[in-house]
C-alpha cells in the first residue's frame, strides 16, 4: 500500500508521498513514487502514483519513452491544458492493465490497478491537480475540498479536512501534508518513510522546491514530537464531565 496526496492553495501546489511499495514482518521495499517533468518557462508537471507498482512503474516507463519519441503523438508535453494530460495518463494506465489483465487473473495475483494523481501548471494557466482513476477517468479538486489522496488516505484526511482551505499558505499546507503522513504512518504498517514533499509556487515555472525526509531527519522528527505534544495538549483541555 501506499498514500500519496496533492493540495491546491492560492498560492501554489504541495506534493507529498511516502515510499513503501511493500511491509511484512521481514520484507519492506521502497520505491519513489513522485515524478517530476519540467519543461522552465513552459510547464511543471508531478506524478504521485499508488496501486500496482508494476502497472506504474510502466506507466513512468510510457511517458518517458512518449517524451524521447520524434513522432506525432500525444505526450505530457503536447496537451493544451492539462485536463488532456490527465486523460493521456489515464489511456497509459488502461493499457498497461488490459495488457497483464488475463495472466493476472490466471496466476490469481493481485489486480493491475494503479491510481495517480497528476499536478502542476502550464505557462498562461493556473495550476491544477487531477485524481486520475484505474478506470482511467479522472476528477480535479474544487474550493470545498482543495486537495486529493491515493492509497490508503483514512487516516491522513482529517487534518486535511479541519486545516487545508484555499486562503492556506503554501508553508502551513506543506506542514499539514508531513502531518497527514505522520498520522498514517503511526496507523498503518503499508506507509513508510522516506517521506518526499514538492512545492509549486504560483506561476514560478521550473523545479519545484522538493524534499526527502527519514524518521530521523531534524525536521520531521521536531514535527512528530510537537505535533505529538500539541494533541496531548489538547486532549488534557477537553471539558470536564458533571462528576469530575
Amino acid at each position: 500500500m501506499t498514500y500519496c496526496l496533492a493540495i491546491s492553495v492560492n498560492k501554489g501546489l504541495i506534493f507529498a508521498s511516502d515510499s513503501r511499495t511493500n511491509a511484512g514482518v521481514d520484507y519492506v521495499t521502497t520505491y519513489s513514487k513522485m515524478h517530476s517533468f519540467v519543461w522552465p518557462g513552459e510547464r511543471v508537471c508531478v506524478l504521485l502514483t499508488a496501486g500496482n507498482l508494476a502497472t506504474s512503474q510502466a506507466v513512468v516507463n510510457n511517458i518517458k519513452t512518449g517524451l524521447a519519441a520524434q513522432g506525432s503523438g500525444m505526450n505530457l508535453r503536447k496537451g493544451k491544458y492539462l485536463h488532456e494530460v490527465a486523460h493521456y495518463v489515464g489511456q497509459l494506465s488502461q493499457a498497461e492493465q488490459r495488457e497483464h489483465a488475463d495472466a493476472l487473473q490466471k496466476s490469481g495475483n493481485s489486480s493491475a490497478e494503479a491510481s495517480f494523481i497528476l499536478g502542476g501548471q502550464i505557462a498562461g494557466l493556473a495550476p491544477e491537480i487531477y485524481l486520475i482513476y484505474p478506470q482511467g477517468n479522472y476528477i480535479s479538486a474544487s474550493p470545498e475540498t482543495p486537495f486529493l489522496q491515493i492509497g490508503e488516505n483514512k487516516y491522513g484526511k482529517p487534518i486535511l479536512d479541519r486545516i487545508i482551505t484555499p486562503a492556506t499558505s503554501l508553508e502551513d499546507a506543506a506542514r499539514c501534508a508531513l502531518v497527514s503522513l505522520e498520522s498514517t504512518i503511526r496507523s498503518n504498517i503499508s506507509v513508510g518513510p522516506p517521506l518526499e514533499l514538492a512545492i509549486h509556487t504560483i506561476n514560478e515555472l521550473h523545479e519545484p522546491v522538493r524534499m526527502k525526509l527519514t524518521l530521523n531527519s531534524p525536521m520531521y522528527k521536531s514535527l512528530q514530537k510537537q505535533w505529538n505534544e500539541g494533541l496531548r495538549d489538547a486532549f488534557s483541555r477537553l471539558p470536564r464531565f458533571d462528576w469530575e
